[in-house]
């Protein structure tokens, strides 16, 4: 099972995901996103990991 993510992860990383698009201002909707710009797209991931380093940093 090395590599494989469970339903589970798969559902907490997408709720992640909307949270911080929603953070950030960018409406995402369910399935393909593929009309987002690279700016839009990038600020998700930006906000997904700076999100992770602060929770990181609070252990």
């Amino acid at each position: 099972m090395k590599g494989e993510m469970t339903q589970k992860g798969k559902e907490a990383l997408e709720r992640f995901k909307m949270e911080s698009a929603n953070e950030v201002g960018v409406n995402l909707k369910d399935g393909y996103n593929g009309d987002l710009t690279s700016r839009e797209a990038g600020s998700i991931g930006g906000r997904m990991v700076q999100k992770m380093i602060n929770s990181y940093k609070m252990q």
